[in-house]
Formats: structure tokens, C-alpha cells, sequence
């Protein structure tokens, strides 16, 4: 299951992105965490220590890699150097899977225990790589979450296997089809104008693309915020969060046992879990894949082709649906 969490800056979405890794991991579901904000803040929220989330590998510096190997043998693609982040896979293309070892997991990711779940399993983590001085002027932070988007194109999960993406904030996302990779989007909302504003604009873009959208409240002091986000969000409002002893203590980096959130707060996270577990039976494989192509075709048209001199066009296989498989049984070299 693919999890999105997306929100106005400052809402909170990273740290309920933390949360809900914690609460999968605590029950040993098998879980890969993406940091893909500007701002890379989720390798501390699940408990590493500054210098420890600076030196996860950045998935953008690795880009070359992760696009050698998963053009596989897709005749199809020229080179890796045609591959754009909306490529689809194709038959040879190698795609990917939550609990397998690879290459691309091998360069991109580390195993972390997420702080306060001593008795759980570890996760995947992986990061799109901080803004750097060297990209200000010439690059944009879309250019690196093209990674992710890419390895989420050639990513086959099942319904107990999770990937949790911790979005860029605001409306960002939508400057690439990235939004719709995904089974749940929780939108994690203050009870402000600003934060309802975002939640208004990405549900008008989002609403052409089946994109299943779930408003989680967060920093609820009362009953009057409650009520402002039952107006503003209506049936879209799942759970609300309000004011947390653990988070402010995680926060200080004073991490205690998971068990101890309080349970308002795990009950709305086992909603969060029920409610994505739902969506499985949503999912349509055949929608998902011509969303992919729709995006790579568009993305081509506009610069694509012009920058790797490609007709990227014809990477599109028109035979091929990315379908759930059973996970292979040997590592694939």
C-alpha cells in the first residue's frame, strides 16, 4: 500500500508521517519511509540524531543507478540517460518490491528502528536529499523527488506491505504526477483558513484522478476547531490529533516507549490503517498504469524530448499493465 502524507508546511505532516511508521513498524509490517520534502526532517522524527539523517544517501545522487537498473532490458529505452522520472515500465523492465534486496535499495536506503519501538522491525528508509548551495539558481527541489517518482512507476506492493512518503509541502506535489502514485493521501490539516486553503486546492486538483483523500486534524484544542474542520472538510475529515505529551517529548528528543502515545492517539492511528487497508480494494492497476503514461507523455511534449533528444514516446509499451505479482524468490542482480 502506498501512503501519502501532504499538508501546508508547519501542519504537522511529518511528524504523523513518523507516527503511522512507528505504528506499522510496532506491528511488524514491512515498511519503506521516503523523506521527499525540501525540508528533510523524518530520519530525526523516527529518532536518528542530526548527524546520523545527514548522512542517509541522497536517492537524487544515485539517480543514474536507479534508472540503469530499472530499464532492466526494456528494448523500449535506449539508455538510461532517456530515462525522465515518468518512464514507464515495460516488458524488461525491472520493477520493484517492498521486502526484496536490490541495487536501488542497496545504494538509497538504510534499515533504521524507529526510536520508541525497541520491540518492533526495523524500516526502509530513504531520502530525496536536501536543497543544496550548489542547486540554488539552477536547479528545483522537483528535480530531486523525481527519483521517488520514478521508483514508485516500477513499484509492485501488496496490501500488508507499506510505503510511507512523507510529501513536499503546500500544493508542490502536483508539479508532477507524483500525487496520483499513491492508494491513500492523508492530508494533515491545521483548524486554520491557511491550512483548509490547501486542503481546498488539492482536492480541485486532484479530483480528475481518483486520488483517495482523507483530511487527518492536527493541534485540535477544543470543540470550536473541531467544528471548524467538520465544516470546512466534511466527510473527508477522518481523525483528529490534538495536543500529545509523547510527540512534544519526541520533539525535545526525549524519545519513550511508543506504547505510551496516548490512546486517543492510537485509536486514530488505527483508523488511518483501516481506512488505507480499505482502499485496497480500490485499487485498479489498468487506471494506475495509463496515469503513468498520461504524465510521461505530457512531461515528453513539454520538455522531455527536447532535453534528452528522445522520442520518449516510444518507451510507452501499450501491452503493458503494472500488475501486483508475488515477490520473487532470489535477489535479482
Amino acid at each position: 500500500m502506498k501512503i501519502a502524507f501532504v499538508g501546508k508546511g508547519g501542519s504537522g505532516k511529518t511528524t504523523l508521517s513518523s507516527l503511522f511508521v512507528r505504528h506499522l513498524a510496532a506491528q511488524h509490517l514491512p515498511v519503506v519511509a521516503v523523506d521527499a520534502d525540501i525540508n528533510q526532517h523524518l530520519g530525526v522524527a523516527l529518532g536518528l540524531d542530526e548527524e546520523e539523517a545527514a548522512a542517509l544517501p541522497a536517492m537524487g545522487a544515485h539517480l543514474p543507478l536507479i534508472k540503469e537498473y530499472l530499464r532492466g532490458t526494456n528494448p523500449r529505452i535506449a539508455s538510461a540517460g532517456t530515462m525522465i522520472k515518468t518512464t514507464p515500465p515495460g516488458e524488461g523492465s525491472r520493477l520493484l518490491r517492498i521486502t526484496e534486496d536490490n541495487p536501488v535499495y542497496d545504494a538509497c536506503a538504510r534499515r533504521v528502528r524507529p526510536g520508541g519501538v525497541p520491540d518492533g522491525g526495523d524500516v526502509r528508509l530513504l531520502a530525496t536529499g536536501p536543497f543544496t548551495e550548489a542547486d540554488l539558481g539552477v536547479a528545483c527541489y522537483h528535480s530531486k523527488v523525481g527519483a521517488v517518482e520514478l521508483c514508485l512507476n516500477h513499484l509492485v506492493d501488496g496490501r500488508e506491505e507499506f510505503v510511507v512518503v512523507d510529501m513536499t509541502a503546500g500544493s508542490d506535489s502536483f508539479a508532477s504526477g507524483m500525487f496520483t502514485r499513491f492508494d491513500m493521501t492523508f492530508l494533515v490539516a491545521e483548524p486554520t483558513r491557511k491550512g483548509m486553503a490547501v486542503y481546498r486546492q488539492y482536492k480541485e486538483y486532484a479530483r480528475d484522478y481518483d486520488v483517495q483523500l482523507r483530511v487527518v486534524g492536527n493541534k485540535v484544542q477544543g470543540q470550536d476547531d473541531l467544528d471548524f474542520l467538520h465544516a470546512e472538510a466534511g466527510d473527508d475529515l477522518l481523525v483528529t490529533v490534538g495536543h500529545s505529551d509523547w510527540v512534544r517529548a519526541m520533539e525535545k528528543g526525549r524519545v519513550r516507549p511508543f506504547s505510551e502515545l496516548e490512546d486517543a492517539n492510537h485509536k486514530a492511528l488505527r483508523m488511518m490503517q483501516e481506512t488505507a487497508d480499505a482502499s485496497y480494494g480500490l485499487r485498479d492497476w489498468e487506471r494506475y498504469t495509463r496515469q503513468m503514461v498520461h504524465f510521461h507523455l505530457k512531461n515528453a511534449e513539454s520538455w522531455g524530448n527536447a532535453k534528452t533528444g528522445a522520442d520518449l514516446a516510444a518507451q510507452v509499451d501499450p501491452a503493458f499493465v503494472l500488475r501486483e505479482e508475488p515477490a520473487p524468490t532470489s535477489r535479482t542482480a
